[in-house]
Parts: C-alpha cells; sequence; structure tokens
C-alpha cells in the first residue's frame, strides 16, 4: 500500500470529520470552578519590604461573603499563576481569625483602595466603582505560591505579601470591622 496515499487519505478524512461535527449543534460545556473569574483588579503587593507588581487580579465571587481571585505578573495568555487572594467579608474574617493572626497575614480593602493603588479595569468607572465599594467591605489574605519569583519551579514555601500600605489594627479597630 502506498503510505503516502494513506497519510493523505487519513488527513483528508479527519479534515471532514472536524467539518462535519463543526455543523452540528455544540453542547454547552459545563462550568467548571475556573470559570467566572472575570473581575480584573490591578496592585502592586509588598513582601518582605519590597513593593512588587503591579499584579493582576482576576476575581469572582465565590459565596457572598467570600471573593477568590487568580493573581498574575501579566496578562499574557500563559502568565504563570503566582499567588491567590481572598476577600473575605470583615464580619466572618474578623470573628474567625485571632487579632495577632489578622495583623500578621490579613488587610484590609478599605484602607488599601483608600491609597489610590487599586484599579480595577475593563469596566465602566459606575462599575468599577460599585466593586471597589464592595471590596471595601472585605479583608484580604494573599498567599504567594511561586517561591522564589524567578525560580524555575517553586520552592514549596509559601509567602504572605501584604497590601501596599497596610497597617496593622488595634483591638478597639479591629473589633469595630
Amino acid at each position: 500500500m502506498n503510505y503516502k496515499f494513506a497519510f493523505f487519505s487519513a488527513v483528508v478524512m479527519t479534515g471532514i470529520l472536524a467539518l462535519g461535527s463543526r455543523s452540528s449543534p455544540q453542547q454547552e460545556k459545563p462550568r467548571t470552578p475556573a470559570d467566572g473569574h472575570e473581575i480584573h483588579v490591578l496592585a502592586p503587593h509588598q513582601m518582605d519590604g519590597k513593593v512588587m507588581g503591579p499584579y493582576h487580579h482576576y476575581c469572582k465571587a465565590v459565596s457572598s461573603e467570600v471573593l477568590e481571585c487568580l493573581i498574575y505578573e501579566s496578562t499574557e495568555p500563559n502568565a504563570l499563576l503566582k499567588q491567590v487572594e481572598y476577600f473575605v467579608a470583615k464580619g466572618v474574617s474578623r470573628s474567625n481569625v485571632s487579632l495577632d493572626t489578622w495583623n500578621k497575614f490579613y488587610h484590609d480593602h478599605a484602607v488599601e483602595i483608600a491609597t489610590g493603588r487599586v484599579q480595577v479595569l475593563d469596566r465602566t468607572p459606575e462599575e468599577a466603582k460599585k466593586i471597589a465599594e464592595a471590596a471595601a467591605q472585605t479583608d484580604g489574605i494573599i498567599f504567594h505560591l511561586w517561591w522564589p519569583d524567578n525560580a524555575k519551579a517553586p520552592s514549596g514555601v509559601v509567602k504572605h505579601p501584604q497590601s501596599v500600605g497596610h497597617k496593622e489594627l488595634t483591638a478597639n479597630e479591629y473589633n469595630a470591622k
């Protein structure tokens, strides 16, 4: 048998089958937890006294009390996931985390937004304002997963960057929620 002809025939048949499948109605793809990270926020972080970023946060609400953000250094389609941040309603975070733990790992998004360093991208000014107002009602905790930053593989060490402008809370501020 002529192998070139067999190969050519297989390629042609594959193309015909692919084209034929395009004309049939596509089934809707089931949604996954990765879907819906469509709120795009740009903000720097501070780690070990050094300002880093700004980082691109792609966020979604997972409940009425929690938003999660996948954080990248760029908007390139193949950018590495470097960090994850949770936006937790202040009433939830502050009633479930000690003040010492909060001061070490968490930050108040109202304080961060007030610095002017946070930008909500890809939205109208009105939508961006509403998103910022909702975020101001939350505390954030960041997990930096790929460390050291320029390593070829992550070391397994997880760091906790802070927002630029983070300030530790007193007991009275913390309990005021």
